[in-house]
């Protein structure tokens, strides 16, 4: 990368904006404890943590999305009250999240006026007259799309861009980026960059959240580490190193890893995945899963986790690579493929995609089980008496909470609603359960309970995958993890080297390209 310009020199005065001792609690979960933040006009301030240190909770504030407990935000000096998104545009506070937000069927024009007051000419809206006002804005951030066109079909480079004018008609003064090159390829993110440059020679101010250090380290002239849900550093650009950040993200100084004491010899691989590609996301991915075993796939969000598993699990088809599944070759066309090869997926996004909410507990446990609830295969009907045996047996084994079977799965908590996905795949007896966040968002008893379920699954010979990006989960769960950084596998863990540190530090491995050696097998 290109050597940073220097930044524009400091004025002395009271910053763009200021977070002073924000704290936000969800029930006894609290995201933020006090966190504070100071952003300047026409400097880039960087934002990084480790997932869950309070980044995107902060974001939310800002956003006008979520109501602190405590703290107070400052607008050139002056207390403000930002309780809408309205109130966080009106005080010229503009948002880039990750996953960009359009209207389908709006032209280009359109989604960049969302919520902008429009001229009108004998009481209908003069586009005209927009399509003038706009047309500057969109040569300056380099949209080259006619602003009549449609936005299906553009690329995730263009429809950052067309974010970017939108903030700007909308006048803002600061610009959150979360994540922005997150799918942009090299020449698309250099793009990005020279436009940030132009922004902030304007005055504009930008907080750059990302995982990527090698771009901190080039745009940002001050960064804030989270971490915990506390604001643990503020470190200007003469400080700035990659060792300094992973050391204040990690909290401590940072040692290379334990040797792997490796897997026990002799045992049965169950899975064999070899230079697995999807670009960009998934970059010649290989390794091994044995009988028995519970794999941990760590890193941070963005690093191809989610998209692996879609891939194992037939949801997406590889570019390359080849899977090899109880000494078979395994290719799945599509995830009904994949469970009658002997697959299982609890996916990340339980809510949407594991359950059917205005069904009932036993309805959502018999999705994948219809097989053998039928009377006899020639009279597909459900006997209702094996449906009732077999699932009350589950929530007995698992300890659902919930007051009969035929309980719509949508009243139950979230522990209970994910007991009930994984329920599911205990009556199918999967070789190979998947599972994506398996604890995300429920209470600490549930998670424990999660825990020794899977342990022992693995101890009854099922082998299984589980992705968390909460660095304290896999150390309590795993044999084994691999830690991906930008599509690939950089560090392989076991033992005693598997630790909330060594996951960390994995995570920020320069570059993403330092593999492993010998993580397979």
């Amino acid at each position: 990368m290109a050597a940073p310009e220097d930044p524009p020199a400091s004025t002395g005065a009271a910053p763009f904006l200021a977070a002073i001792d924000v704290a936000k609690s969800y029930g006894g979960v609290q995201a933020l404890k006090g966190v504070s933040l100071s952003l300047e006009a026409g400097r880039v301030h960087g934002l990084v943590g480790a997932n869950g240190a309070g980044k995107s909770t902060l974001i939310r504030v800002l956003a006008g999305l979520t109501r602190p407990d405590a703290g107070e935000v400052r607008i050139d000096g002056a207390p403000v009250a930002i309780v809408s998104p309205q109130d966080a545009t009106a005080l010229g506070l503009g948002f880039i999240h990750q996953e960009l937000a359009f209207v389908p069927g709006m032209t280009v024009l359109e989604n960049i006026m969302l919520g902008v007051p429009k001229k009108r000419r004998l009481g209908m809206v003069d586009w005209a007259a927009i399509e003038r006002d706009v047309a500057p804005i969109a040569k300056r951030v380099g949209i080259t799309a006619s602003l009549r066109a449609g936005t299906k079909g553009l690329s995730t480079a263009e429809n950052w861009l067309i974010s970017i004018c939108r903030a700007l008609v909308r006048k803002a003064r600061l610009i959150v980026m979360d994540e922005p090159t997150a799918s942009l390829s090299a020449s698309e993110a250099e793009r990005l960059f020279a436009i940030i440059a132009d922004l902030t020679a304007s005055g504009v101010a930008i907080l750059y959240v990302s995982h990527r250090l090698d771009e901190i380290l080039r745009l940002c002239h001050r960064v804030t580490v989270f971490r915990d849900g506390r604001s643990v550093a503020e470190i200007g650009q003469d400080a700035l190193s990659r060792a300094v950040l992973v050391e204040a993200i990690v909290g401590g100084e940072t040692r290379p890893a334990e040797p792997a004491r490796g897997r026990a010899v002799g045992r049965e691989v169950v899975l064999h995945v070899s230079g697995l590609a999807r670009h960009p996301k998934v970059r010649d991915v290989s390794f091994d899963l044995h009988r028995g075993e519970v794999l941990g796939i760590g890193g941070l969000v963005g690093s191809g986790r989610t998209e692996l598993a879609r891939l194992i699990y037939g949801a997406d088809r590889p570019e390359a690579g080849a899977m090899v599944l109880d000494g078979m070759p395994f290719a799945p066309r599509s995830p009904g493929q994949a469970v009658a090869a002997g697959l299982g997926l609890v996916p990340e996004e339980r809510r949407a995609e594991g359950l059917v909410l205005t069904k009932s507990v036993a309805f959502n446990l018999q999705i994948a089980n219809l097989s053998r609830i039928i009377r006899a295969p020639a009279l597909p009907l459900i006997s209702h008496r094996r449906r009732e045996a077999s699932s009350l047996q589950i929530v007995r084994d698992l300890a659902v909470k919930t007051r009969s079977i035929e309980t719509p799965v949508g009243r139950l908590s979230g522990g209970n609603q994910q007991k009930v996905v994984i329920g599911r795949w205990l009556l199918r007896g999967p070789k190979v359960l998947i599972l994506d966040e398996p604890t995300r968002g429920v209470d600490i008893g549930s998670r424990g309970e999660i825990h020794r379920l899977l342990r022992g699954l693995a101890a009854g010979g099922m082998s299984i995958l589980v992705i968390s990006s909460e660095p304290d989960e896999l150390p309590d769960l795993c044999d084994c993890v691999l830690v991906m950084a930008e599509g690939r596998i950089v560090r392989e863990l076991a033992g005693p080297s598997i630790t909330r540190n060594s996951i960390i530090e994995a995570s920020y491995a320069a570059g993403g390209a330092a593999a492993a050696a010998g993580r397979i097998g």
